[in-house]
């Protein structure tokens, strides 16, 4: 118990002081994930529209494989990307492994399935007449995906949010195709990976409690802009 306490108010310290290494880690950290959600949410966001809102042959397969997706480890896209940006793979002459472009490549590849997925969810929640009445009233097809955007708007909110919480946890993508090298792509998961093979518990705490208020301040913003707390 007194490790565990010891520990915590050691890591509180090493926040209060504003530890470069610390800030290092957090600042990669932010950078990589704050990109890919962007990415993510631009290629995801109207591809979940486009799905949602439309007819076509094998549209119920496409959900169910866009859902399946959900569910791939993230090694396995480690793996997937590693073999196009390895020396002797199809992009290797860009020299991409081991950078902050390519962790940003491989969490894309994490989270447009579940940027896509949650915004089809949410646009299917609408009723389709909202679309009808737009397109009846004259509306262009471009404006009436913006009537159903304002409607769906908190949930593909939700979407992205959920995404970069996604991204900002994960340590298998970023270990794999970043190399955990120090000052350069060491994101917050792979520092506390090895800080704790190394049996110092410190900073990986410190870190813990960084990435514990980011994801809190993220989701209290929403609930925020939903209305469903008062201030």
């Amino acid at each position: 118990m007194n490790l565990l306490l010891d520990g915590f108010f050691s890591a509180l310290r090493l926040i209060k002081s504003l530890d470069p290494e610390l800030l290092s880690i957090v600042g990669v950290s932010l950078k990589v994930s704050l990109s890919s959600t962007v990415m993510a949410g631009l290629l995801g966001v109207p591809a979940g529209f486009l799905i949602a809102l439309s007819e076509f042959p094998g549209k119920r397969m496409t959900v169910t494989v866009f859902n399946t997706l959900l569910a791939v480890p993230t090694v396995v896209i480690g793996l997937f990307v590693y073999t196009f940006i390895s020396r002797r793979g199809l992009f290797g002459p860009w020299d991409l492994l081991y950078t902050q472009k390519a962790i940003v490549i491989g969490q894309v590849l994490l989270i447009l399935p579940l940027v896509i997925t949650l915004t089809i969810a949410a646009v299917s929640r609408v009723d389709h007449r909202y679309r009808q009445t737009a397109l009846t009233l004259g509306a262009s097809v471009l404006q009436a995906a913006a009537v159903v955007l304002r409607e769906v708007r908190f949930g593909v909110g939700a979407a992205v949010i959920a995404a970069f919480g996604r991204v900002i946890a994960e340590v298998g993508v970023s270990m794999m195709l970043g190399g955990n090298i120090k000052g350069f792509t060491r994101t917050m998961t792979t520092a506390m990976a090895l800080e704790y093979d190394k049996g110092e518990f410190v900073l990986a705490v410190a870190l813990d409690l960084v990435l514990l208020t980011i994801s809190f301040t993220l989701n209290l913003f929403l609930n925020l802009v939903q209305g469903r707390i008062r201030t």
